[in-house]
Order: structure tokens, then sequence, then C-alpha cells
């Protein structure tokens, strides 16, 4: 019965084998005669591939739960770093996770990596950063994945699969406190009731107090309150069959964005000197999020061939509020609510490991409704400086003995409304073959192509209704003539666009064994592209004046004077073309090698890549700095190499590295004349990423308290990194120490850890908005203590 049970195990879709009846820590502890593979200890099946990561002619990167845990690997975030020329800054909040590979990324709207989680997708990247306390491992793909996964995974994937109760049993309860009022608890149950149903269910709770303090208010700034839980079923109605649900809801409620003023960026003499280096904002900021995920995986055994089903929901609520000035003065804010829901469904039909043809055939899609709810609001010296001076300016260039105009503004607070509704259905149809031993034994021949359908839409109502008074004066009249007004700004309206991609992939590879091969591949990937819906307020404020003209020419006593104000046509503006952005794509060429020498005690991966990319997509503010958006920046470029090791030195003794170095420049940026970037390094790419750690595992005598005392140290690094693409800001080459001490009984652990030890110094984010410039910096050293057990 056991063996028909780990073979039942070992053909699921999802299920989680382990190579000894141990926990993965355990197993990584013990085995000390050679380096262990991550794919090895732990053997996830996915519904594409038969083979392990390191088999695959990709270069890639595993962490498995104690490395995770070893270099506090928390979240998505904090895999930057660890993996080569991997980039993810650790700023704002949970809704800006910016995924960098290889010289492409994105901070606002799609991603340009893909995130998977169970092998369900998770489309929206405002979801990617959330709570991995039972995350079993991590799996990291560089380069397009286009061919089997579709848009926005142009710079790679990363892929996390949770814990399966099929082979961890028990109940884990996991305790964390450190400094700056860091607190974690989480409680997970894992039970298998027979041999054809198990399932595990947990819930957790985290605060955080902050690291920031506003100076405005002398408050931390990102304090963050979590909770949430998952749950999972596996049932195995027979040997052929199985089916893996999978549930789980978390509720954040954060503070964010602790931006300090780093000074003018316009040459001009600085008039907040007094606020350099500090944060200062008058208004709250915050992120608030409710999260839910679901997921269906089954999977049907044939003779010949395995049929996959993979059904995920989605469903995200969130609001953002953010002091837009980023400052004391009451200028402008933005209050941000999203409402999506994503279905997605994919059929996958391949063929039996161990085949001479390994084939690939799936059909997938997905319908995301989201609505966005995202008002400007001007304060009162916004609407003095931003409004009623300009187009007070404007009145004040007339004739001499003209007339005196002037415009008050007295609807105060002035929202400028913003409802959007931005559907998007995608479909695709894929195939991929594989065949093997071709000419010579080892050889084989890897070819796919994927046809990728893409329809987005538009539903847009941004409206501002304003009311001000107008006064003229002039010797010739007696008193001063004023009326109350209104003008009413409004876009109304929808837009449509589709897209269809071929993303073709070819590869040679040649394995002389199992833990060997070089290789050789050419695929292309492909990001989505979409509409700027933050562009509303700019063409809003674009048309303000021209309305206001309107409405005083059109006033029965201010009419008489219509020919002594000036002329200020509306604004002849396609929506389509002011907000849209065009999909980004790219050519991914690369050759690598994964070897194993010395008795399996080195393993050692490397990779050199050249990227092609057009239609590159930036994100920046816009000019009135009333929001973000994305726009094209013609072509870049990226080269470099990637490569990592693992050794064993001696039985108690491993050391662990890895080193990425990415050139990415714009070949094809002319904005105008004056603004010419080409040569330009592509901004938020680091130059260079490296990794260096060790681990000592000392073991004690029997009798002991402890049965062994496990001593792990990293250093991480990334730079020098280009903020703008005028590559006028930057960050230097800098890095982080890290280390843990953990004392091991049985299913026990108590550990002591330390984050950025030397206390280094950095920006994680820098930008620049209506002339000045902001940036948040590094979280500074951090000590605490987990306590975990397992009953």
């Amino acid at each position: 019965m056991k063996r028909t049970i780990l073979a039942s195990l070992a053909a699921a879709v999802t299920t989680t084998v382990f190579a000894a009846p141990t926990d993965t820590d355990n197993a990584l502890v013990k085995d000390t005669t050679k380096v262990i593979d991550i794919e090895e200890v732990v053997v996830i099946a996915t519904p594409k591939e038969n083979n392990r990561l390191r088999q695959q002619a990709i270069s890639s990167t595993s962490l498995s739960q104690n490395e995770m845990r070893n270099n506090s690997v928390t979240s998505v975030k904090a895999l930057s770093g660890l993996v080569p020329n991997l980039f993810i800054p650790d700023y704002g909040s949970k809704l800006t996770t910016s995924v960098y590979v290889r010289g492409i990324g994105s901070r606002i709207n799609t991603p340009a990596v893909g995130l998977y989680v169970d092998n369900i997708p998770f489309i929206d990247k405002s979801a990617f950063d959330f709570n991995y306390s039972d995350i079993e491992r991590i799996d990291v793909m560089r380069g397009p994945q286009g061919t089997l996964y579709g848009r926005n995974t142009m710079g790679g994937l990363i892929r996390v699969f949770t814990k399966s109760p099929f082979t961890y049993q028990g109940t884990d309860i996991r305790l964390s406190a450190a400094t700056y009022n860091d607190y974690k608890a989480s409680l997970t149950h894992y039970h298998r009731i027979s041999s054809q149903f198990a399932f595990s269910t947990g819930l957790f709770y985290e605060h955080k107090g902050g690291f920031f303090k506003n100076n405005f208010n002398n408050k931390r700034i990102d304090t963050d309150d979590e909770f949430g839980g998952r749950f999972r079923a596996i049932y195995l109605p027979s040997e052929n069959l199985k089916l893996d649900f999978t549930l789980n809801y978390e509720y954040t409620n954060q503070g964010g964005y602790p931006y300090e003023y780093t000074g003018r960026t316009d040459g001009k003499t600085e008039d907040r000197g007094e606020y350099i280096g500090k944060i200062s904002y008058n208004r709250e900021c915050g992120y608030k999020r409710n999260l839910l995920n679901g997921g269906l995986n089954l999977e049907h055994q044939a003779d010949n061939f395995i049929l996959s089903s993979v059904t995920g929901f989605q469903y995200l609520y969130d609001q953002m509020n953010l002091d837009q000035d980023f400052t004391e003065a009451d200028i402008y804010t933005i209050m941000q609510k999203q409402n999506s829901k994503t279905i997605s469904e994919e059929l996958v039909l391949k063929s039996k490991p161990g085949n001479r043809w390994q084939w690939t055939t799936g059909v997938s899609g997905f319908y995301q409704w989201l609505k966005t709810d995202g008002p400007v609001t001007f304060q009162k010296a916004g609407i003095q400086s931003l409004i009623e001076d300009n187009i007070n300016a404007g009145l004040s260039h007339l004739p001499a003995g003209a007339p005196t105009l002037a415009a008050k503004i007295t609807t105060r607070p002035l929202p400028v409304s913003g409802v959007f509704d931005t559907p998007i259905l995608n479909g695709a149809i894929y195939h991929q073959s594989t065949i093997n031993d071709v000419l010579v034994e080892g050889l084989s021949v890897t070819a796919g192509l994927r046809l990728d359908y893409e329809k987005l839409k538009l539903d847009y109502n941004s409206v501002c209704d304003m009311n001000f008074d107008f006064s003229v004066s002039a010797p010739f009249l007696p008193t001063a003539i004023v009326r109350q007004l209104n003008a009413k700004t409004q876009f109304i309206g929808k837009e449509s666009t589709d897209y269809l991609q071929l993303l073709p992939k070819f590869t040679i590879q040649y394995a002389w064994n199992s833990k060997n091969n070089v290789y050789a591949t050419v695929s292309k990937g492909y990001r989505s592209g979409g509409y700027n819906i933050q562009m509303f307020s700019d063409l809003i404020q674009n048309n303000m004046r021209s309305d206001m003209m309107n409405a005083i020419k059109q006033d029965e006593v201010l009419g008489k004077f219509a020919g002594m104000m000036p002329d200020v046509p509306a604004s002849d503006v396609n929506v389509s073309d002011a907000t849209l952005y065009k999909p980004e794509y790219s050519w991914n060429y690369e050759v690598g090698s994964h070897t194993t020498w010395f008795d399996d005690r080195l393993q050692a991966d490397v990779a050199l890549f050249y990227m092609d990319t057009h239609d590159q997509q930036i994100s920046r503010f816009a000019e009135s700095g009333l929001g973000r958006i994305t726009v094209n920046a013609g072509k870049s470029r990226s080269l470099g190499a990637e490569a990592s090791l693992r050794a064993q030195v001696t039985d108690a003794f491993s050391l662990n590295g890895s080193y990425g170095y990415t050139y990415a420049t714009f070949t094809d940026y002319v904005v105008s004349d004056e603004e010419n970037y080409n040569g330009n390094y592509v901004p938020f790419v680091p130059k260079h990423t490296f990794n260096a750690g060790a681990q000592y595992v000392f073991g004690l005598r029997n009798g002991a308290i402890f049965d062994n005392i496990t001593v792990n140290a990293n250093y991480k690094a990334a730079g020098r990194i280009y903020w703008t693409e005028q590559n006028n800001a930057s960050q230097a080459l800098y890095g982080t120490l890290n280390g843990r001490v953990s004392f091991n009984k049985g299913n026990g652990q108590l550990a002591f850890w330390i984050n950025n030890a030397l206390n280094t110094d950095y920006q994680a984010f820098y930008f620049e908005t209506m002339n000045r410039g902001f940036a948040q910096k590094g979280r500074p050293l951090q000590v605490g203590v987990d306590i975990r057990c397992r009953f």
C-alpha cells in the first residue's frame, strides 16, 4: 500500500515528494556528503515540464525553505540580490512590486516577470507581495518564458510552491520578534487522513512597527499589520486522478511611501533646505488590501499522456492613500481603489516522462474585471499654486488701461474624479516538442510556438466640477464686478484595442548525463500594453482654463468684456493617443551550462545572454506630477552573464555564491531635440548583482541540549543602479551582510538573526517629480529571534 501511495504522489501534478522521510530542513542538514540539489530533495511536478530545472535549457535558481529562512526571505522582494540579475527594490508598499531581470522591468501597470503560486497565475502585480509562512520552494527562471507561460513573462518567471499535506505532517508553530517592534506568529496543521485525502490549514499574523519617521508628526510612517490564512486539500480518488484545491486570504493595513526629500533637480535655488534628508508629509499615506486566491489543479494520468486542468480565481480589493506632493505643503492627494476579479483556466496535455519525443500542448485564457476609482484632490496650496496662479498669470498680460481680471476658486478642496473600467480578455494556444538523442545520444532539440491574443478595453469617466469667483475691476467701473460661476471639465467615453503575438522558441542541448549539460536557446517574450488612467488628471487640468473662459464669456454680464479676455482654446486631445502604451517585446539569445563536479560536491551553473528589446515600457511621473504613467522608449539592448556555485567543502561546511552582470542601454530613445537618451543606461537595472554565503553545522555530543548548531552568513550586493533615463541620479554598488545562528533540537529550532549587520546606508528607490527629488532609504540594521517547533 505504501508503494502505491508514493507512486501516485510522484505522478501528481503538484504533489511534493521527499527523497527521504524527513522535512526539507533536516534533509539539508543531515545529508552533508554532497551538494544538495533542491529539486532532488523536493520534487514538485508542474503541468508543463517533465524535467527538473537544472536538466532544462534555462538559467534558473531554486531556493528551499531552509535557504529562504537563512536569508530572511519573507516576501518576493527579499529575493533581490540572492538571484543573479534579479532586482526587486523594497519601497513604497505592497502595491509597488517592481521586478527587474536582465535589463527589463516595470514599476507600474503590467509586469515583465510572471508569478505562479502552486501553478496558479497571479495576473496583477498588486498581488505579488504576499505572506510566505507556508512556502516550500521558490524557483526563479530567467529569460523569456513566453512559449509556455505567455504574456508578461518576457523577463522570466517566479514559481512559488506551498507544502504538501501528503508528505509534511504535524502542526507547525512559528514565533518571531525583532527590533523596530516587529512580531510574527503563525500556526499551520498538516494532516493526512488516509491514502487518498490530506489537508492543511493555517493562520498567520504579523506586525511591523516601522523603520522610518515622518518629521511632520514624529510618527512611524511605514507600520504594517497583516493577518490571513491558507487551506489546501488533496484528494486521490484513484491511482490516475488527482484533485488539488487551494484557498488563501490575507488582509494588509500598511503605512508606506517613506520618501525623504533630496533637493531640487532643476538647478534653481533650494527653498526647502531644512527638509533635505527628511520625510515630511502632512497627509495620510498608506495601503490597505484584501486578497483572496483560490485554485483547483486536476490531473488525469493516461497510458501515454497526462492531462491537466488548472483553474484559478483571484479577488483583490485595495485602497492607496498618498500625499502626492510628498511634502508638508497642502498641495494635492490621491486616493486609489482597485476592485479586481480574475478567473483563469488552462488545459495542458503532455507526454509521459522518459520518451524520446517529449511534447506539451495547451490552451489557456483568463478574464479580468478591474474597476479603478482614483480621484485626485487639490488642497488649498495646490489650488493656488497649480491652478489660480496659472490662470491669473494668463489674465495679467492685458494691454495698459484694460480692466483687471482675477479668478478665485471657491470649491475647496477641489476633487478631480476618475472612475475607470479596464477589463482584459486573454487567450492562447501553444505547443512545444523536444526530440531527444538526435544524431547522437544526449543531443536534444526543442521547438515551440505560442499564439497569444489579448483584448483591452477602457471605459472612463473623469470629471472636475469647479465653482469660482471671477472679478473685473477698472477705473471706469464704480465697483468691481464679481460673478459666481461654474466650470465643468469632463472626459467620458470608451476605448479598446487588441494584440496578437507569436512567441517562438528554439533550443539545442547536449547532456552527457542527468547532471551535466550545455545548451543554446532563442526565444521571444512580450509584455502587454494598456492604458495610463492616471493621465486623465493631466487632461482635465489642460482643459480647465478653456472651460473657465467659456463660462466667463457665456455670463450675461462678463460676456461684455469677452473681447478683452485671452482666447484659451480647448486642447484637441485624442484620448487613445494620450493614454495608450504599446506592448513591449524582446528576443533573447542565450548559451549556458549546468554541471556537477567532484562526486556531487560542487554544482556550477553559467549563462551568457543578449536581449534585443523593442517598444520598451518605462515608468515616469506625468509632467504635472499628477501620477505615474508608462511610455514606450523605443529600443534597448541588454547583454550579460550569470553564474552560480554550490560547494560542499567538508561534511559540515558549505559555500554558495552567485554573480550577475547586465549591461542594458537604450539604442533608440529620442524624445525631442533636447532629450536624446541613446547610449544611456536603462533605469532600475543594477549593472552587478552578487551573493556569497556560507554555512557551518556544529555537531554536538549525545546528551547535549541541542542536536546541532548551524551558523549561516550571507553578503549580497547590487549596483550601480541608475534611477532616471537621464542617468543624472544613481546608487553606487552597495552590499548588506546578514547572519543567522540556529540551535536545533528534534523538530524544534531557536534562531537568532541579524539583517544589514554593517548598517549600510543606501537608496532603495529614487524618483523625481515637479523638479524635486525624493528617495527611500534601505532598511537599517535589525536583529531578531525565531522560535519554531512541530508537533
